[in-house]
């Protein structure tokens, strides 16, 4: 099988935040449709956290709908990231990327070119992927 570029899975447009940011600017980003809820943290275009779902919905106490939970307006990103988190680079091939979810420690991987994020692939990527390539 050819081992092609992790360029042809990734989703290019990633919306990322910043540490200083309040959870409320996440909840809205989990809101959109079709997001794949892992959030690149992004400092000065590097990558220095990731927020997921997960981490999100175990900061929050009482989360809902409603915009007015203090916690959204209290805590920031850097409350609440992973720090240091995993990632490929643009030379990575949508094998290396296979492997990496296919452990099952992540469910979306950042890329990075030059230390700058231009790239996310998640499992459901991944996934549409090899459907796509293998029907």
């Amino acid at each position: 099988m050819k081992t092609n570029s992790i360029k042809e899975v990734m989703t290019k447009n990633v919306v990322c935040v910043t540490p200083d940011q309040y959870l409320i600017d996440v909840k809205h980003i989990y809101e959109k449709d079709n997001f794949h809820h892992h959030i690149p943290v992004a400092e000065n275009g590097k990558l220095v956290g990731m927020v997921s779902l997960i981490d999100f919905m175990y900061n929050i106490s009482g989360a809902g709908i409603s915009d007015n939970n203090v916690v959204y307006k209290e805590k920031k990103v850097k409350d609440i990231m992973t720090q240091n988190p995993f990632f490929l680079t643009t030379s990575a091939s949508v094998n290396d990327v296979s492997k990496a979810l296919a452990e099952g420690n992540y469910h979306a991987v950042p890329v990075l070119e030059n230390e700058t994020i231009v790239g996310i692939v998640s499992t459901a990527d991944i996934i549409k992927y090899f459907l796509k390539n293998t029907m």
